[in-house]
C-alpha cells in the first residue's frame, strides 16, 4: 500500500482479469502496481485521487441452511454465508474475503465494476454488504460492456450514483427459489437412494434441471416408441450437352414398391420433354448480431462446442478485451459502440483488411438487427482490440466467428437465384434444380462460415427432349424425431422460459454430470429415465415447463418492481411442502427404483459392446480380486458360456467408447491419462488395422 495513510476509492470486480484491466485503464500517474495478500491480488492506481482495485472470485457468498448437516430435509430456513462455510475445498474464499475486508476499512468510496447483469450485482452487493461492512447502501456503480481503456474510463466518469437494486433483487431471489428447490429435491432424492442401497451417490433436481430433463425423456419415448413405415425414393439421370444431371420424382415419397417399379418400367430409358423453366430470383438478408444464445448455436453447429465451453472461451475473449459482454440476449448494436473506429482498428489486422476496408468505403453504416433487446448490453461484438497473446486454437476460431459476423451485419444481401425445371417422362413429372450465387453480399465477409451449395445447370430451353440414362429407386424407412443435442435443447429452453442465459449452459453440464444423459446426442440413461419417473410420479409440479416458465416470469417482474420478493419465496414454500412430504412418505419405495437405477447405471457404463466371439454375451469391463488389475471380459462367463477375454491398460481411466473400430468392426474403449490427450483403444489382438502400423 501507499507510505502515507490516505483514504482511497476502492472498486470491486468480478473477475481478477477485469481488476487489472480496470486498473490499467484508470491509472493516469504510471503503470498500475501489483499487490498480493495471502495470494490475493489487487491493484493500485492514482488518477483523480488513490485508487485499490480488487476483484471477487465469482461468488464469494452463498445460500446455505440455518442448521448444519445434509442428512435431513425439507430444509427451509436458510442465510447467506460466506462460500467455505457452506462448501467443502473452498478454503481460498476465506483469504480472498479477509483481504476485502481489510481494504475495505480504509476506503471512503466504494464502487461496484462487477459485470452489469443479475450474477454480477449480486456478486457485488453481497462482497459490499458482508466483506466491506454494509457499504452497500454508499456504493457507485460502474456500467460497461467492454473491457477496453476507452470504455472503462467513460464508465468511472460517468458513475451510477448507487447499485442496481432491482437486479440484485430479482439475482437473490432467483438464486433463493434454485437453492430451495435443489436442496430440498435432491436430498430427498440422495437420502432414499442411500438409505435403501447403503451407497452414497449424488442425485440432484431442481426447478430448471427436472424440465430439462422431461424434454429429453419426452423425445426419447417418441424416439423408442416409433414404428419406421418403408418408402421408396426415385431419381432421374438426364444427360444434358453432354454431361449428368440428377432429377427428384414429384412425390418424395412412394409408399409401395409396387407404384415404384411401374414409375421405373414407365420411365426407363424414355426421352422427357421439358415441360417449364421456373427461375427465382431472391435476396438473403444479412444475419443479426449474435446473443449468447445464437452464439452457442453457431459454433455448435460449426465447431462442435457445447453451450458450456463456447460459453466460457467468449468470457475469457471478454476479459481480454477482444469482445464485449457475451452473457447477452440483445441482437442490437447502437451506434454509442462507434462501428468506424471498430472497423479501423479490424483494418490493421491483416486477414480482416481487405473486409474492414470495403465496409469503412460505404457513405453510412448501417447493420442489421435482431427483435431482442438486453437493458443492460448491446449484442455481442467484436471491440478491435488485438489479442496479446497467442490464441488457442479454439479461442481463435470463436474469435474469427464473432469478427466475422460483425462485419456481415453491415453489409448489403446477397442475391441468389433458383431454377426448377420441370421435365415430363411418358406423365410423370421430375424436378431438375439448380442455384447460384449472383451477389455474395454478406456471404463475402461470413464465407467460411456459410453452408452454400451451387449447382450449376446448362442451358434449357421450354420443349427440349431430354433423354433419360438411368432410374434409381431408393428403399428408405421414415425416421424417429432426431435426438437433442445441447445446441437444440438450450433453444428448446430458451423457447419455452426456462433457465437463463447465464444458467442454461450449466444445467445441461448437470445433465451429463449426474449421468442423467450420455452421448452427444443426448441419450437418456435408466438413471435418467427412473429419476424423472420418481419426480413425475410423486412430485410433478418440480417437472412442470408451465411452473417453472412462470416463475420466471415473476422473478423478472421483481426486476420490473411488479413483484416482491417475500411473496415468490413464499409461493415457492408452499408448492415444495406438499411435494417433499410425499417424498418423505414414498422414501422406501423411491430408494428402492433409484438404487436399482443406480446399480444398472453403474452396470451400464462398464458395457463395451457386444461379444464378438459368442455373439450373445456382452463384454464388460471387469477387476480382478486375485491380481487387481482390470480387463474385458464376456458376461456369458459367469454361465460357463464363453471365456472370451481381453486385457486393458492399467494406468488413466477406461471407459466404452461407443464407437466400433474402422478395421475390423468391433467396439472400443476411449482411455483418458491425465496431461494427455484421450486416446481410443481397440482391444481385437487380430484388427487389420494393428497389422498395418507394425508393418511401418
Amino acid at each position: 500500500m501507499w507510505t502515507n495513510i490516505e483514504r482511497y476509492t476502492l472498486i470491486i470486480t468480478e473477475k481478477p482479469e477485469a481488476a487489472h484491466r480496470v486498473a490499467s485503464a484508470l491509472s493516469k500517474k504510471g503503470r498500475a502496481k501489483r499487490r498480493e495478500e495471502h495470494g490475493v491480488p489487487y491493484y493500485l492506481a492514482e488518477r483523480d485521487k488513490k485508487i485499490v482495485v480488487v476483484s471477487a472470485l465469482g461468488h464469494l457468498y452463498t445460500i446455505a441452511e440455518e442448521r448444519k448437516g445434509r442428512n435431513y430435509y425439507p430444509v427451509f430456513n436458510f442465510r447467506w454465508v460466506p462460500r467455505y462455510i457452506a462448501e467443502r475445498g473452498a478454503t481460498q474464499i476465506r483469504t480472498w474475503i479477509k483481504t476485502i475486508s481489510k481494504l475495505a476499512s480504509e476506503a471512503d468510496l466504494f464502487i461496484d465494476a462487477c459485470d452489469y447483469d443479475i450474477e454480477g450485482s449480486v456478486i457485488g452487493y453481497c462482497v459490499l454488504k458482508y466483506a466491506c461492512g454494509n457499504k452497500e447502501t454508499i456504493s457507485k456503480r460502474m456500467k460497461y460492456s467492454t473491457l477496453t481503456k476507452e470504455e472503462l474510463e467513460k464508465s468511472y466518469a460517468e458513475l451510477l450514483p448507487h447499485l442496481d437494486f432491482e437486479l440484485i433483487e430479482a439475482g437473490g431471489t432467483r438464486h433463493e427459489v434454485d437453492w430451495l428447490y435443489g436442496v430440498n429435491l435432491s436430498r430427498a432424492l440422495t437420502i432414499a437412494a442411500r438409505k435403501w442401497s447403503g451407497k452414497y451417490t449424488t442425485l440432484s433436481t431442481g426447478r430448471v434441471q427436472g424440465p430439462a430433463l422431461k424434454f429429453l425423456v419426452a423425445r426419447e419415448k417418441d424416439i423408442r416408441s416409433f414404428v419406421p413405415t418403408p418408402y421408396w425414393e426415385i431419381k432421374a439421370e438426364f444427360k444434358i450437352n453432354g454431361s449428368f444431371f440428377k432429377a427428384e420424382y414429384e412425390k418424395n415419397k412412394i409408399k409401395t414398391k409396387s407404384e415404384s417399379d411401374a414409375i421405373l418400367n414407365m420411365c426407363e430409358e424414355e426421352k422427357g420433354q421439358v415441360e417449364k423453366i421456373v427461375v427465382r430470383r431472391f435476396q438473403q438478408k444479412p444475419p443479426v448480431p449474435f446473443d449468447l444464445g445464437t452464439l452457442q448455436s453457431e459454433a455448435y453447429g460449426l465447431f462442435g462446442y457445447t453451450p458450456k465451453r463456447t460459453s466460457n472461451i467468449a468470457q475469457r475473449l471478454y476479459l481480454e478485451a477482444l469482445i464485449s459482454y457475451p452473457r447477452t440476449s440483445s441482437q442490437k448494436l447502437p451506434p454509442e459502440i462507434n462501428y468506424e473506429a471498430i472497423l479501423k482498428k479490424l483494418s490493421k489486422v491483416h486477414k480482416y483488411k481487405k473486409l474492414a476496408k470495403e465496409l469503412l468505403a460505404k457513405t453510412k453504416l448501417n447493420p442489421r438487427e435482431g427483435t431482442k433487446k438486453d437493458s443492460a448490453h448491446p449484442a455481442i461484438y467484436s471491440t478491435g482490440e488485438l489479442p496479446e497473446r497467442e490464441l488457442h486454437d479454439s479461442e481463435k476460431r470463436v474469435f474469427d466467428l464473432i469478427v466475422r459476423r460483425f462485419m456481415a451485419v453491415f453489409s448489403k444481401e446477397a442475391i441468389k437465384q433458383s431454377m426448377k425445371v420441370h421435365i415430363k417422362v411418358n406423365d410423370h413429372l421430375f424436378h431438375l434444380r439448380g442455384r447460384q450465387t449472383l451477389k455474395e453480399g454478406w456471404l463475402h465477409f461470413y464465407e467460411p462460415y456459410v453452408r452454400s451449395e451451387e449447382v450449376f445447370l446448362p442451358p434449357i430451353k421450354e420443349g427440349q427432349t431430354i433423354k433419360v440414362k438411368k432410374l434409381i429407386s431408393e428403399d428408405k424407412f421414415t425416421k424417429p424425431p432426431p435426438r437433442y443435442n445441447p445446441s437444440s435443447l438450450l433453444k428448446k429452453m430458451e423457447e419455452t422460459g426456462i433457465g437463463t442465459k447465464a444458467t442454461r449452459a450449466n444445467i445441461i453440464q448437470t445433465l451429463y454430470d449426474r449421468k442423467y444423459v450420455r452421448e452427444e446426442r443426448m441419450v437418456v440413461t435408466n438413471l435418467g429415465y427412473e429419476v424423472l419417473e420418481v419426480l413425475e410420479k410423486h412430485c410433478p409440479p418440480v417437472v412442470s415447463i408451465e411452473l417453472t416458465s412462470e416463475l420466471e416470469e415473476r422473478m423478472d417482474k421483481i426486476q420490473a418492481k411488479r413483484e416482491k420478493r417475500e411473496n415468490v419465496l413464499m409461493d415457492t414454500v408452499e408448492t415444495l411442502k406438499p411435494v417433499v412430504q410425499e417424498l418423505k412418505e414414498k422414501e422406501k419405495i423411491i430408494g428402492e427404483q433409484l438404487s436399482n437405477a443406480i446399480k444398472r447405471a453403474k452396470l451400464e457404463e462398464r458395457i463395451v459392446g457386444t461379444c464378438p466371439v459368442c455373439a450373445t454375451g456382452k463384454l464388460i469391463i471387469l477387476y480382478s480380486r486375485k491380481t487387481g488389475k482390470r480387463f474385458i471380459g464376456c458376461t456369458n462367463y459367469f454361465k460357463g458360456k464363453c471365456e472370451t477375454s481381453f486385457p486393458l491398460p492399467q494406468k488413466g481411466a477406461v471407459r466404452p467408447h461407443g464407437r466400433n473400430c474402422r478395421g475390423c468392426g468391433w467396439p472400443t474403449v476411449q482411455v483418458r491419462i491425465k496431461g494427455k490427450h484421450p486416446w481410443t483403444l481397440c482391444f481385437n489382438p487380430d484388427c487389420p488395422s494393428k497389422k498395418e502400423r507394425r508393418k511401418k
